[in-house]
């Protein structure tokens, strides 16, 4: 078994696009059928991260040709760590939004003072969006190294990630950005389009998940050796 060395990523968007386009070509039927039982285990409280893990999971089986099953979509067995990550996240982004119940009634009244917290209240609105993109990316690698890595231990695995994301912040915005625009092209075809472009998102982040875990794996001339043969 490999030990997994943190280390940052060699980000590479457009090949996580395009696999994730072929690999979604070849295998639609079993993909989309995982990713509906993903949407419908997200509707149970608390397990929307643990859909996502189970489903690239089962993206990985699949593309290695192991005996893998749409339903192991619903697998319950890291749902502590998953439950306790996103209390965390629901806790930072409750702590993040409190000072707004302080602006508002202030801004709600007029006046002068309403004027200064307005102004107030709208760079704090742009440090709120930059500090849940920080968030968002920092913890990017954090399902793939539970689900796919196998670290249950949240601080090992959030400085993990945060190693695995070092200098790859405006990259991982751009393909986050482009994946979720390509994701909702969808609607454009009377929403039937969805079927096939949100599944594709999905299959597109698991790839870059996926080489970002082969990267923590081996090094560079490992990979490049072992997909020659």
């Amino acid at each position: 078994m490999n030990t997994l060395k943190a280390r940052p990523v060699h980000f590479k968007m457009g090949e996580y696009i395009n696999s994730g386009y072929s690999f979604l070509k070849d295998h639609f039927g079993d993909i989309f059928v995982a990713f509906l039982l993903c949407c419908v285990m997200s509707l149970i409280p608390f397990c929307g991260l643990l859909a996502m893990g189970n489903f690239y999971r089962y993206c990985r089986g699949l593309r290695r040709k192991e005996q893998v099953n749409t339903g192991d979509v619903f697998n319950f067995d890291n749902f502590i760590p998953y439950f306790v990550l996103q209390l965390i996240f629901i806790g930072v982004f409750f702590a993040l939004y409190i000072p707004m119940l302080i602006f508002l009634p202030v801004i709600a009244t007029g006046g002068n003072a309403a004027a200064v917290f307005g102004i107030i209240f709208v760079l704090y609105i742009l440090f709120l969006v930059v500090a849940i993109f920080v968030l968002l990316i920092k913890t990017f690698y954090m399902t793939a190294l539970i689900s796919l890595g196998g670290i249950t231990d949240l601080k090992t695995a959030w400085k993990m990630s945060t190693i695995m994301t070092k200098g790859n912040g405006l990259t991982l915005f751009l393909f986050l950005f482009v994946v979720s625009i390509l994701a909702n092209l969808g609607i454009l075809a009377c929403g039937i389009g969805l079927f096939f472009t949100m599944p594709f998102a999905r299959v597109a982040i698991y790839f870059a998940l996926e080489d970002g875990m082969q990267q923590i794996e081996h090094d560079e001339k490992e990979i490049g050796t072992k997909n020659g043969f």
